[in-house]
């Protein structure tokens, strides 16, 4: 079975990033329920030594759109980082990366197969393939982030469960 880069890249990301974005929504929810400050969320952290809330959701962003990018350009090089912000800004912060992923057609991901990327990333210096790039760098990175600030959420009472982090399954039609 023959996978292409864009689907290994844009819908995986995509269906990962809705779920995000439902996840977000699940909170503001919850917080109008409960008279909550979803704010309050912006600088949690599982521990202390790790980062906080809002840069979950930027580094998230940062892995799909920017990961994609670097495959593009040659460079990994993500915006600095924006947070602390309003948790509404998270939210938008999500939207504007489906929006971003959405405006990749297929055609052009494509093109961008078997490329060979010399990456600087912080103080590393990587060899990648695109595949590479995508498979063992920026999958990973999103994946970790995401399920952090699901975590993140889900410890401070947000009721959400798999299925919220699974987000829309691609199934094939029967």
């Amino acid at each position: 079975m023959a996978t292409s880069l864009y689907e290994l890249s844009v819908p995986t990301f995509l269906q990962t990033l809705r779920a995000v974005g439902g996840f977000l929504d699940r909170a503001t929810k919850h917080c109008a329920e409960t008279s909550a400050n979803p704010d309050d969320f912006v600088n949690a952290r599982l521990f202390d030594d790790m980062a906080p809330f809002h840069f979950q959701i930027e580094a998230a962003w940062h892995h799909s759109v920017w990961g994609l990018e670097a495959i593009k350009t040659g460079v990994f090089a993500p915006p600095a980082l924006i947070g602390p912000v309003p948790f509404a800004d998270l939210q938008v912060t999500i939207r504007k990366a489906e929006t971003a992923l959405e405006a990749f057609t297929p055609e052009e991901v494509n093109s961008w197969a078997g490329k060979d990327l010399n990456l600087q990333i912080g103080p590393r210096k990587l060899a990648f393939t695109s595949e590479t790039l995508i498979l063992s760098f920026s999958l990973p990175n999103f994946y970790f982030h995401a399920v952090t600030a699901y975590e993140i959420l889900r410890t401070r009472g947000v009721p959400l469960g798999k299925r919220d982090y699974e987000g829309q399954l691609r199934t094939r039609t029967a």
